[in-house]
């Protein structure tokens, strides 16, 4: 009967060994992210000038409870409609924050934080030239822009090392001249690197 037991137990192992999953969210791991989305709403063909969008790149660190630390950079491109074109304001930031996560299943496959973050950076609007096509001189120059922002994530393992990432922010910032709050909304990826 011993032996039963002993050879049911090797099969018992080799059979659930594609069934291990890593452990998550450990203190110390680190993800590289690329996030990207859009900027003040929804974009369709009838809003083509208004168009609005951003690109980050940023390191994750985690710490107790899946909270983490997120430091990178953004770009963030919008239009603004003038006659028959469009004029960019594009916004260079860096970002320090930390996410504290508030649900999660016990898995640890779906994660939502709650996070606020600094920001400072560079804003320039129509690439620093000031006259427009139609003798217009534009009166919005370049500006160092600094604020805060606050975000909501939601993580979903892809795998064990590759995590999904859909995220809402709204960034307030100060010295800009188009406006001082933007929505945004997007999706990313993650790699986990340790």
């Amino acid at each position: 009967m011993k032996k039963v037991i002993f050879l049911l137990s090797i099969v018992m192992c080799f059979v659930l060994t594609d069934m291990a999953h890593a452990q998550r969210c450990l203190p110390g791991m680190r993800g590289i992210r690329i996030t990207g989305g859009m900027v003040d709403g929804i974009h369709t063909s009838d809003k083509r000038n208004e168009l609005g969008y951003y690109f980050g790149l940023s390191l994750d660190t985690y710490t107790k409870h899946c909270n983490r630390w997120v430091f990178g950079t953004e770009y963030l491109q919008k239009y603004h409609p003038y006659k028959s074109v469009r004029i960019p304001t594009s916004q260079f930031t860096a970002e320090g924050g930390y996410y504290c996560t508030f649900l999660s299943d016990a898995n640890k496959m779906f994660l939502l934080s709650l996070g606020g973050s600094a920001l400072a950076g560079y804003e320039t609007n129509n690439w620093g030239e000031k006259l427009l096509y139609d003798g217009s001189t534009l009166r919005s120059g370049d500006n160092f822009i600094y604020g805060g922002a606050v975000s909501l994530e939601l993580e979903t393992y892809l795998s064990n090392r590759i995590v999904l990432l859909l995220n809402a922010r709204e960034r307030c910032l100060w010295g800009s001249d188009s406006g001082r709050f933007h929505f945004q909304f997007g999706a990313g990826i993650k790699f986990l690197i340790n």
